[in-house]
């Protein structure tokens, strides 16, 4: 007999209150991670039901334009149909098998045409996968044991780059030399502490971190560290997880005309499914041979065949200028509304992957207040990290969402009032 419903009348069954509450009693502190809402604005969705272009629906059913693309893996829009169609194609014939499938060879050959500094390709899950296989890599070429990496960069959860020190031990880190951003006589005075022993310098695209005004990198800088990877016969590797095929087809630093020996890749590649790349050239092939680098569904064809039609897609359709448009549209309409409401803001990163900060707002009060606005307006921004466009935020989209989010600085000026 079934037993009547002890929920309270009128409360949907699967409501974002009702799933924190089960989620509290079933997974340790009901939520972790980057994606725990108990770290954002009060007013933020815990869960989602759907996902169509570059809108997502929350389990209340609010709909919202996600400037977020999901922290990152949407890069066409969500369920796009050329990606959900290679998807079940790769399914209807089997995905996780006794091998991978063609595709698995079909997609280290595309990575190859695409990334002038790609000579061999390897695959697993997710960005902190692709980071460590890389400077597994690099260790296992050069025998040494140091990387350089700049101070407050996050490159993937495992305890070498995880921001938490719960659970670590010193040794974890042990090996690990810090540089500032974009200054290069800090990193070669990194360089010189280690000497003899550097196995690697990685380094973001740019300097994104949390909390912080995004940092383009200067050429000079770029340029520099691979002059002293060279010198001192390191790997340098290029963290472009969280950048990769937003900026340049050919890895984000091509445009500065500066090359990678190995390039971790993740985030945008499949579109929302979960696959991790690391590229590298033919000096490091032998390396990357030796490792014993494996997972049980780091083989799996559906989300490589995801991979080969985002990555087609985003070539065939000039999608990267595409999302410059938007981005460019974007960061104009929301500077234009902030000055008109008198509040004082500055704009960060490249325009497909932009930020929003107030002025004297180190408390990120401001921040919390507007962003908390914009969603309940039905725009999903982020206070303190960076956010994401994809090839789905059309100009109609950006317009509509700029309708939005100027009710967002209103509500920001009469709260706070001018700066």
């Amino acid at each position: 007999m079934t037993q009547p419903s002890t929920r309270p009348a009128g409360r949907h069954p699967h409501s974002d209150a009702d799933l924190r509450a089960r989620a509290a009693r079933a997974v340790p502190g009901g939520m972790y991670g980057h994606l725990n809402a108990a770290l954002f604005p009060p007013d933020f969705p815990q869960f989602f039901v759907r996902g169509e272009g570059a809108r997502t629906v929350d389990a209340d059913g609010r709909e919202y334009i996600d400037l977020m693309s999901s922290w990152g893996p949407i890069l066409l829009g969500h369920r796009h149909p050329r990606v959900e169609e290679a998807v079940a194609a790769q399914l209807a014939r089997g995905d996780t098998l006794n091998g991978p499938g063609p595709v698995f060879v079909e997609l280290a050959e595309l990575l190859i045409e695409l990334v002038p500094s790609a000579d061999w390709a390897m695959f697993s899950k997710n960005g902190t996968d692709a980071t460590s296989q890389a400077l597994v890599v690099a260790r296992a070429a050069t025998g040494r044991a140091k990387v350089l990496m700049a101070h407050g960069a996050y490159h993937g959860a495992n305890s070498w780059f995880t921001p938490a020190t719960v659970g670590l031990t010193p040794a974890d880190r042990a090996d690990f030399v810090e540089f500032a951003y974009n200054d290069l006589a800090s990193a070669e005075r990194a360089a010189a502490s280690a000497e003899g022993d550097v196995a690697a310098i990685i380094v973001t695209p740019f300097r994104h971190d949390a909390f912080e005004d995004q940092e383009l990198a200067d050429p000079a800088f770029a340029r520099g560290l691979r002059a002293l990877a060279d010198r001192i016969g390191a790997a340098l590797v290029i963290d472009d997880v969280r950048a990769g095929w937003r900026l340049d087809l050919g890895g984000s630093w091509e445009p500065l005309g500066v090359r990678p020996d190995l390039t971790a890749w993740s985030k945008a590649l499949g579109n929302g499914h979960p696959i991790a790349a690391v590229t590298g050239t033919d000096a490091l092939r032998d390396a990357a041979a030796s490792l014993y680098s494996t997972g049980s569904f780091w083989f799996s064809a559906a989300p490589m065949a995801a991979a080969v039609a985002t990555l087609e897609t985003l070539r065939d359709t000039g999608g990267i200028a595409a999302m410059a448009r938007a981005g460019e549209l974007l960061r104009a309409g929301l500077a234009e509304q902030a000055a008109a409401h008198g509040l004082a803001v500055t704009q960060s990163g490249p325009p497909q992957i932009p930020f929003l900060t107030f002025a004297d707002d180190t408390s990120f009060e401001k921040a919390y207040h507007w962003t908390t606005a914009a969603l309940a307006a039905g725009v999903y921004v982020h206070p303190w990290h960076n956010w994401f466009l994809n090839t789905a935020h059309t100009e109609d989209e950006i317009r509509t969402a700029l309708e939005r989010t100027d009710d967002a600085f209103a509500s920001t000026r009469r709260r706070f009032g001018a700066d």
